[in-house]
């Protein structure tokens, strides 16, 4: 088949490889010079298979008045007249329920789970380097409060049969040993050993030249003014320099998805979610972490990247807005140098980017109601997690084969 990937963040990529592979013609279009420039660019770093949560969780409404008055709050909203803000927010809203938590927890641990098979045999298959670690991820409780709450994680976890482990405040230290310098900050954590770190922007990049070696074109540059639809199929693209044709099209948009099916009656609530993240040389490796570390206080990680540390984090709800805050930068800066003191943040890089999330935190994966189009988007903070699993999905789903895990819920469908 003929097939037409938009987006060229890590989503689109692993789609357009995968697509590849299974023997389609495929072309790649985004707006932008080459791969990942956009959200995958700077991000927290985290491929977080066994950490990954719907951030619609019980007791998150009146955690996030609590946020709203914090000088370093993970949360931040800018309230504006947007119907789709608004709906996002109360479909959000309605989903901060223990049934749905676990719901939407399970099909994200399913997903993940698998993009983690995938994620090792695509490295073993080409080779490439991302100053990748498999060494894990440690949730960091400062209050035991912290810690008590994480039982309905732990429970998740163990009913999907994903590694844990909960640790004291030794045990955190063991793991990440630059953690003695504060140990008096932090009561324990929840440790992941299957999750892994790594540069999200050097691995798209490398996978987008193996994916050319196999045929890919990519069509930088250039901007998708609509999809060519006639009949209830799709026919195709158009775009600012020419129509292409397509015998199906893959929307890997990101938070821009929802912009460009919206005049064909289909209605994709991802909403963009501002995140933030600095970029630090490490100047003293032993107190620099080893893997990630999440700071459950200010739902913020703080990633090793071979000779770097990535900070990233925080939830801005502002609509489509890409400023950078430097009251944000603060946040960033608090969080890292409060647990790992001694690194010259001054040398930092400062970056954000828009995460397409959806009310569930589940990625929209598969058919739409136009013949040949498909969704690979809402993937929100955890786009580089879930990428591998999700471009297998979707190759299966392109060419009509049954997919190797239940898919079915993932589909626009499960709105209605």
């Amino acid at each position: 088949m003929k097939v037409i990937v938009l987006g060229a963040g890590i989503v689109g990529i692993t789609s357009a490889y995968q697509l590849a592979k299974s023997g389609h013609e495929v072309t790649v279009v985004d707006r932008q010079k080459g791969p990942a420039l956009e959200t995958s660019f700077a991000n927290a770093g985290e491929v977080s298979f066994g950490y990954c949560s719907p951030w619609a969780a019980p007791g998150i409404p009146a955690k996030a008045m609590k946020w709203l008055c914090m000088k370093h709050a993970p949360l931040i909203l800018r309230p504006k007249f947007d119907t789709a803000m608004l709906s996002w927010m109360a479909r959000m809203l309605s989903n901060c329920t223990s049934e749905r938590y676990a719901i939407n927890k399970s099909r994200m641990l399913r997903l993940a789970d698998y993009s983690r098979i995938a994620l090792a045999e695509l490295r073993s298959e080409t080779g490439i380097a991302y100053d990748e670690r498999m060494q894990g991820t440690l949730q960091l409780f400062r209050t035991q409060q912290q810690l008590d709450a994480s039982a309905k994680d732990v429970k998740a976890l163990a009913a999907d049969g994903i590694p844990y482990e909960v640790l004291d405040r030794d045990g955190c230290i063991r793991f990440e040993p630059a953690l003695k310098h504060v140990r008096d900050k932090i009561v324990g954590g929840l440790l992941t050993p299957k999750d892994e770190t790594g540069d999200c922007f050097k691995f798209t990049n490398a996978l987008a030249a193996k994916a050319e070696a196999l045929g890919v074109r990519f069509v930088y540059g250039t901007t998708i003014k609509g999809l060519d639809v006639e009949a209830g199929r799709v026919r195709g693209i158009i775009t600012d320099r020419e129509r292409m044709s397509a015998d199906a099209v893959v929307v890997a948009l990101g938070s821009y998805s929802p912009l460009l099916l919206k005049p064909f009656g289909i209605s994709l609530p991802v909403y963009p979610v501002k995140g933030y993240s600095l970029t630090i040389p490490i100047t003293d490796a032993s107190r620099a972490p080893e893997s990630t570390v999440m700071d459950e206080t200010y739902k913020i990680a703080i990633t090793r990247l071979g000779d770097r540390i990535r900070v990233g984090g925080m939830a801005e709800i502002s609509g489509y807005t890409n400023d950078l805050g430097l009251a944000r930068r603060s946040t960033l800066e608090h969080s890292v140098t409060d647990l790992f003191p001694g690194g010259d943040v001054s040398k930092a890089s400062f970056w954000s980017g828009l995460r397409p999330m959806t009310p569930d935190g589940t990625p929209v994966i598969g058919p739409t109601k136009i013949v040949g189009l498909f969704l690979n988007t809402g993937h929100g903070t955890l786009g580089w997690t879930m990428s591998t699993g999700s471009a297998r999905l979707i190759s299966d789903l392109v060419g009509g084969r049954t997919p190797e895990i239940d898919a079915r819920d993932l589909a626009i469908n499960r709105y209605g």
